[in-house]
């Protein structure tokens, strides 16, 4: 009898690790008898990863941040590298993280194994030079957003809009008051979800600057409540600690991964920018991105851009849509003004509700079956 089919896969953060679990989900429906491995989070385990390494391991964000790391991740890197020739997958799916994932589909692609990664890199946005590296490592591209679709089919590389999964599993309208009442939280006080970030260095950066503008707005627009869906039990931590030292007077509910409950629930959102802004704008929640690095990495990053937007949602819409405040310009004064207006202005509450809508259409296309459906054509099932 022929061996199962055997799917090697890779998450680095929260966002792939629920991509990862549903494209899996997916697959096992096609076929129950497939075996997974590589690295994933709690999502992807629980759909039967059986993971070599902590996805919290992978989880650093900007270029300096990423050097202390460096020695770490290339002894993770190589030591997945040895387990796949081991193995021999049939395919390997590099989710998002694409400073860990294109050197390692390189190496597996040179040793005959089919190789896809799911999430494009932002060469749309800046380091357009890694479309080389993309072509020696990719064998079919798998994109969230259909401008992305486009970018690779111009350069040539195979490549499949499959949508968000997230936009196929929210949905297009919600009451928040009965979720609020199953929360504890008060119907007739404003709540503002608060996302610092899933990874340490965020979470480390964002949450005292977060919590000083939630302060900053409670004294000028009266109470409000806040909830915080930190992405794992070791964010749950990190935040509360932040909080008892900074913040003990703010009503505050913690909800580890219940980021939809949090979002579901609240008026207005302040997010570090990243997935969670797109999960935001699905739940059609007004909201104001912040976010800030080492001087030296954005300084790097901010001279290799080739956008004006860094939030998701700017760049589906090519406007300024929604405030962006990074770096310097990233202070609980500005933070504050901009939060009170995402929930106070009706006629701004309403038009972002309506664009919102539109784009939640154009992206919920059944992304985890498209996606299964591109892998199992590559590897000839």
């Amino acid at each position: 009898m022929a061996r199962p089919l055997r799917i090697a896969l890779v998450a680095g953060e929260a966002s792939g690790d629920l991509l990862g679990a549903g494209l899996m989900q997916a697959l096992r429906r096609q076929d129950s008898t497939i075996e997974f491995a590589g690295i994933g989070g709690d999502h992807m385990i629980a759909a039967g990863l059986v993971s070599q390494a902590p996805m919290e391991r992978l989880s650093v964000m900007g270029l300096t941040e990423v050097l202390g790391r460096l020695p770490e991740l290339v002894r993770i890197r190589r030591g997945l590298a040895r387990f796949c020739l081991g193995w021999r997958p049939d395919v390997f799916i590099g989710i998002d993280a694409p400073d860990f994932n294109l050197g390692l589909e390189i190496t597996l692609r040179r040793a005959g194994i089919k190789t896809v990664h799911y999430v494009s890199p932002s060469v749309w946005a800046w380091r357009k030079g890694r479309l080389k590296k993309i072509r020696r490592a990719v064998d079919h591209m798998l994109t969230l957003l259909p401008f992305e679709a486009t970018f690779y089919q111009q350069e040539q590389i195979p490549v499949t809009f499959v949508g968000h999964t997230l936009a196929d599993r929210l949905p297009m309208t919600h009451s928040p008051e009965a979720l609020r009442q199953g929360l504890g939280l008060a119907v007739d006080i404003p709540v503002v979800a608060m996302l610092p970030g899933s990874r340490g260095s965020e979470v480390k950066t964002l949450t005292s600057l977060f919590l000083a503008t939630l302060a900053r707005v409670q004294r000028q627009i009266g109470p409000i409540q806040i909830v915080i869906p930190a992405a794992n039990d070791h964010r749950a931590k990190q935040i509360s600690a932040i909080i008892a030292e900074q913040a003990p007077d703010l009503a505050i509910s913690i909800l580890a991964q219940r980021a939809d409950d949090a979002l579901a629930a609240c008026d207005a959102v302040l997010v570090a920018s990243g997935t969670a802004t797109l999960q935001a704008m699905l739940w059609k929640k007004p909201m104001v991105v912040a976010y800030k690095m080492s001087a030296l990495s954005y300084f790097i990053i901010s001279r290799l851009a080739t956008t004006t937007w860094v939030s998701l949602p700017n760049i589906l819409a090519q406007r300024n849509w929604v405030p962006e405040r990074l770096q310097a310009a990233a202070t609980p004064e500005r933070l504050a003004d901009d939060l009170i207006m995402a929930l106070e202005d009706l006629e701004y509450r309403r038009e972002f509700v309506a664009t919102a809508s539109e784009w939640h259409q154009r992206l919920a296309c059944n992304a985890d079956e498209q996606a299964a459906r591109a892998v199992l054509k590559l590897v000839g099932r």
